[in-house]
């Protein structure tokens, strides 16, 4: 397994200012950073690319649908400039050298408009995703399909509809992020669901299940360790928190109190219990 950090635990906009860093995440323990940017205008992903390896550190990117950005809505413009931003972040990933673009991919977060999904927009969904296969083909990235729970999209909630969703898409660089918060609230026994996944897991984050530091609460990590194990993963295991101090990233996942003495501490404690877990 390698290890990274999600940036959202310092920034939602990572750029050189972040820089100073990148010798701390190394000197943690780190194998690599998750980027996260949820707008490519003026990103600086030749820069970040030669400051990671400066510091012996490899990348993988995240990003997410927000605001009207959507992949099931009926409205065909929609979708096309949606469709044309993924492809956007899988080229930014390509720049920055990342193996995976993760994230929630089919409906913004945060969108509940109170009922069940619906046939047409879980189709819609397969055909969006569909059409990045070139794009993810051209730029040698995988895509990662993540699954959030049920506070935050009412589209897609568990692994089992998260394969299913995938295998429908039909494409060998289309799989499933699995990450433990979401699953601690929506699966019934986590580790069952993620050893359910086998090979179609092509990410992982590790989040507490209060979003704290990895190895504090009640996630069942031995088991969850087994399971991903049993799936033959052997990829970027990487710690995903949030900074309670960045506004919009506070609002979006209701980050309403302090996590840890500093965020930093979530990284620095977690990929040291992360190490030895996998060990």
């Amino acid at each position: 397994m390698r290890f990274g950090v999600n940036t959202l635990l310092w920034t939602a906009a990572f750029d050189e200012s972040h820089f100073p860093l990148l010798p701390k995440i190394a000197a943690a323990g780190f194998d690599g950073v998750e980027v996260t940017r949820f707008t490519f205008d003026g990103f600086p992903a030749a820069p970040v690319r030669r400051a990671l390896a400066d510091h012996g550190l490899a990348c993988t990117m995240c990003t997410a649908l927000t605001g009207t950005q959507s992949l099931i809505t009926d409205d065909a413009a929609l979708r096309g400039s949606t469709i044309d931003f993924l492809r956007r972040a899988i080229d930014c990933a390509a720049a920055l050298g990342a193996e995976v673009l993760a994230g929630p991919f089919c409906a913004p977060v945060g969108f509940l408009p109170g009922r069940r999904r619906e046939a047409g927009e879980w189709s819609r969904a397969v055909d969006g995703l569909q059409q990045l296969g070139p794009a993810l083909d051209a730029a040698g990235v995988d895509l990662a399909v993540e699954p959030l729970n049920r506070f935050e999209t009412f589209f897609l909630n568990t692994c089992a509809d998260s394969a299913a969703l995938c295998g429908e898409v039909g494409h060998p660089r289309v799989g499933v992020l699995f990450d433990t918060f979401h699953a601690n609230i929506e699966e019934k026994s986590p580790p069952e669901a993620l050893a359910s996944l086998d090979g179609a897991v092509k990410h992982f984050h590790a989040s507490e299940n209060d979003r704290g530091t990895p190895g504090t609460g009640h996630v069942p990590w031995r088991e969850v360790a087994a399971a991903l194990r049993g799936t033959g993963y052997d990829r970027w295991v990487v710690i995903e928190s949030f900074g309670s101090g960045i506004p919009e990233i506070a609002a979006a996942a209701s980050i309403w109190r302090d996590l840890a003495a500093t965020p930093s501490d979530i990284a620095w404690d977690g990929v040291k219990f992360l190490r030895r877990l996998f060990a």
